[in-house]
Parts: structure tokens; sequence; C-alpha cells
């Protein structure tokens, strides 16, 4: 899919993941304009991309950016390892395929920052678009393959226990994505007949075809050249040496929450104080780049299991059953289930009525060691991830070089009222409760392989174990880039930066708040929205 480097092209979105795969392929579909797409990783090719429950595997390669946080004081001065795919597909050929939207809430709060192109009732059909089996059929609704979204094609019987466990707790047991009352689900997942299903499978392959499409990778965005206040270009590096690339009519950046400021702030676009300390000349004084960074923290109880878990779909009999018929246990997303829950410690803080701040996450596996280290056996995981975290955290520059990665610091668990710590402890009581009924006491042991020796502790030892000395992110930074009405947000509702013509940014860097789900979803749709804006649709 690479193909050679233009010197020249209507629109150049940098970046071809979740979000830049959608905002080209749409551009693309107007025969008049020219689009180049530039990916700084290689071409999606590796096996483990495309075999579901081999996701981790592709951590710490050459698919990924490996970065790492700085020291957290809030995590035992842990660094977190911080994944994104750096490959055609971005992050969506690297992370766990699960397809949760959020709640209509979620995307109503932004439209109270950034008017109503942003509400649920705007976006909903563009999720519905996405999602769509028969898109390739559709003409209303443009022509490019569908987003695959489907229901597990093999789950474990683990997974069917927690739910189990969940209605044994009287939670409620619903269809996944219900965008107004949602309890505990089994995972939707951006796959097709066993296999992942990436951007760069639903977007960037059935636009191959087109002629006025460029998707170069291996080519490492530099800056974005800015004259006399318009964006006239990028500089990049690619096949060993420094090129530039002119640009007719726009550039979009897609690079993610992390490479988006860097690249802002790498061609002048940030706080001034903080350019100069590196000696970068000021185009546009932009204190909020790289501001606002909001994760979500997921911590993990992991009892011992009794069955078969995922640990063993390495066996030469799964392997064959999917390298066969793309069936059986390696079809897995790992983290099978589901459930939204609220702990009443967001109470304290005059949260919407009914909305949950804690997700209960369930992995057929135990996964330790933030995905790094092998299973060590037989187990599973319930984690209880912090939906809305008050902490906000940075993305700063270590130096001037373009290649030098950015400056991570997410300030976990860092509010001063210790809202987050607690609604993460609650969250986790939920896990270790769950962890207790009858339904998921059938198919544990008793045994703890995280916590270790957790069998011989407290809850709230257990608890506060997970919390501190286990916690890691769930792979969801957004907001460094914030869209906005007012005058300090980074972009303003029609993605435009502020202060600079012809330069857009299309990412989940520009959500103004993280949603109560997982971001892949609304990354997408922020690609879908990017194209008809510049598109004037």
């Amino acid at each position: 899919m690479s193909a050679r480097l233009p010197e020249a092209a209507d629109y150049i979105v940098v970046g071809a993941g979740s979000a830049g795969a959608a905002v080209a392929a749409r551009l693309s579909e107007d025969p008049s304009v020219s689009v180049l797409l530039l990916e700084a990783g290689p071409v999606d090719r590796h096996l483990y991309i495309h075999v579901p429950a081999a996701f981790s595997k592709l951590f710490r390669g050459r698919y990924d950016w490996n970065y790492d946080t700085v020291p957290q004081p809030g995590l035992e001065g842990r660094t977190v390892f911080w994944p994104r795919g750096k490959t055609l597909g971005g992050s969506s050929s690297l992370n766990a395929m699960m397809w949760i939207r959020g709640f209509a809430a979620d995307y109503d709060e932004w439209a109270e920052s950034a008017g109503d192109r942003w509400s649920w009732e705007h976006l909903a059909p563009y999720f519905r678009r996405v999602e769509r089996t028969d898109l390739a059929h559709d003409p209303s609704l443009g022509t490019i393959g569908p987003q695959w979204v489907e229901r597990q094609s093999s789950p474990q019987p683990h997974t069917a226990a927690f739910l189990d466990a969940a209605r044994e707790l009287g939670y409620p047991v619903t269809l996944a994505n219900d965008p107004h009352d949602q309890g505990f689900s089994e995972t939707m997942l951006t796959t097709h007949r066993g296999r992942r299903a990436s951007t760069a499978d639903t977007y960037l392959r059935p636009a191959a075809r087109r002629r006025n499409l460029r998707v170069v990778t291996g080519a490492h965005a530099r800056r974005v050249i800015v004259r006399d206040g318009r964006a006239v270009g990028v500089e990049l590096s690619v096949r060993g040496g420094i090129r530039r690339v002119i640009v007719r009519r726009e550039v979009v950046l897609s690079g993610g929450s992390v490479n988006t400021p860097q690249l802002l702030m790498l061609s002048g676009i940030g706080p001034a104080d903080h350019l100069r300390d590196h000696g970068i000349d000021t185009v546009v004084d932009a204190p909020e780049v790289g501001a606002n960074l909001q994760d979500h923290l997921v911590a993990g109880l992991a009892p011992e299991a009794t069955g078969r878990t995922l640990f063993h779909g390495e066996e030469l009999a799964p392997t064959l059953q999917w390298l066969t018929r793309h069936r059986g246990m390696l079809t897995s997303n790992v983290a099978e289930g589901y459930g939204f829950v609220r702990t009443g410690v967001a109470d304290r803080t005059q949260a919407p009525a009914g909305l949950p701040d804690i997700e209960i996450i369930f992995a057929a596996a135990p996964y330790v060691g933030e995905g790094l280290v092998p299973l060590p056996g037989d187990g599973i995981t319930v984690g209880a991830i912090l939906l809305r975290p008050r902490s906000r955290g940075t993305v700063t520059l270590a130096s001037a070089d373009p290649l030098a990665k950015a400056v991570i610091d997410p300030r976990y668990l860092s509010d001063p009222d210790g809202l987050d710590a607690d609604t993460l402890s609650a969250g986790l009581r939920v896990c270790d409760a769950l962890v207790g009924t009858q339904a998921l006491g059938a198919v544990t042991t008793g045994r703890w392989i995280q916590p270790e020796n957790g069998e011989n502790l407290t809850v709230e030892q257990r608890v506060a174990s997970s919390l501190r000395a286990y916690s890691h992110t769930l792979y969801h930074p957004v907001g460094t880039a914030r869209m906005g009405a007012d005058a300090a947000s980074v972009v303003d509702p029609e993605l435009r930066v502020r202060g600079v013509d012809g330069l857009r940014v299309a990412d989940a860097s520009v959500m103004p708040v993280i949603i109560r789900g997982h971001t892949n979803a609304p990354a997408i749709v922020i690609g879908e929205v990017a194209a008809d804006l510049i598109a004037g649709r």
C-alpha cells in the first residue's frame, strides 16, 4: 500500500490510525482532489496484527511507538507503559478491539463546549454508518467498506460465568452499546470472521484502488510548515532523508493524543515559554497544546481459575483452528465482557444522576505485567476502570528533535480531593465482590495470581495493592488538543487549529472530556465528521 511521495497534494493527512484512515479515505471519495496519507510506521503485514488474541505480542515491537510515562507518584513511583500503534490502522491495529461507544450524555457534554454538531443526536448517525455491515451496498451512506463490528465468535465459558456473577449481585445484563442505560454485556468487537478489522482493513484497503489517494509508510512528520499564518506543507523524514511536501488546501493532523500535540509544538504552535525553552520559534502561543491530558486507569484482580482459559491459546490445536478456520480461542480479544456501575463516590461531586463512574472489565486470562509478560497460568481478570478521572496531565517536548519521544505525564490519582483513588478503590471492591460470587467461585480455585498471595489478604489489602502497585493505562489518552468554542481551546468546533489557516486536528486529542466508554469508536467518528467538515458536507 506504500506509494511514492509526491511533491504536492490537495490534502495531507498525518497519521493513518483510527481517525486518520477515515479522514483520508472519505476525502478521497471526491475524484477531483488528491489526498496524501503519511504514516511513520510500516505496512500492517505481521500475522499478530490480524490474530485478535495476539495483540499484546505487538507491544514493544516495530509496530508500537513504545512510550512510557514519567514516574507516577500516585502509583508508587512507577512508570507506566503506553503502547500506541505505529502502522497502518494505528492503534486500531494494536488494541483489544473493544467497540464501546460510551453514553449519549458524554457527547452531549462535548456539545456544551463545542457546539451541537458534537451532540449525541448529531453523532449517532455516524456511529450507525460506521457499524453497518452493509455499508458498501448503501450509496446514501458512502462508498467505503464497513467498519466491521460483530459479536464474539468463540467466547470462553468463563465470560458467561462473569455475566452470571453480575446478575447474582443484582446488576442488569443488557445489550451492548445502549447509549442511555447500559449494564453488563459481552464485548462487541471490531473483527470480521475471526480476524481483526482495523481502519486499514475497513477504510484504506477498499479505497486503495483510487488513483487520487497515496499512502506513504515510513514517513515521520517533523513539522507543519507555516507561512504568513497558513499551513503550506509538511516536512518529514522518509527513506533516510528529509523531504517537504506542499499542501494546496489543508493539512490534517491525526497522530493521536501524544504525537499530535508534539507535532504542533515542533511546528511552533504551543505554550510560548515551553517552545522558547527548546529553541523553537513561536508561531501561535497556545498554552493548552499538550495540556488537559486524560486517560482511563485500570486496576485488576486476577484469581486462579479452573478449566481451559486463554492461557492455552498458543497450544497446537487452537493455533491450527485459527489458521485453518479463524475460529476458537485466538478469535478472542481477551477482554470478553464488561459492565458499568455507579459506586456512589461520584455523588460527592454532583455528577449527573444515573451515570456510571466505573467500568468493570473481564478477561478470560490473567492479564498481568501490563501485558508485557507471558500469561502465568490459568486465571481470569476482573478489573475496574476509572471512567471520568479528575486528574489532568500533560504531553510536553523532551527536545526540539522531531525523532525524540515526547514527555508523557498523566499525573494519575493526583486530584487534590483524592476522589480518583476513592472511586477506583470502590470499583475494585465491586471486582472483589464479583470474584466472591457463586458464579465465579465455581470457575476459580481460591488462590490468587494478582495480587500475589491474595488469598491471605483482606479485601482492603487486595484493593490497596492492586490500586497502587498494579494499575496501568487502558490505552485511552485524550484531550491534548481540546476542541471548544472558547478562545483558549486548541481547535474550534470545526477542528481548525486556532491561529493557523489550513490546519485541522482529527483524532482523540480533540476530545474535551474523556467518554464513559472506549475511545476507538469515537476516534473513528471524529475522522468521519472531520472529512465532512473539510468537504463542506
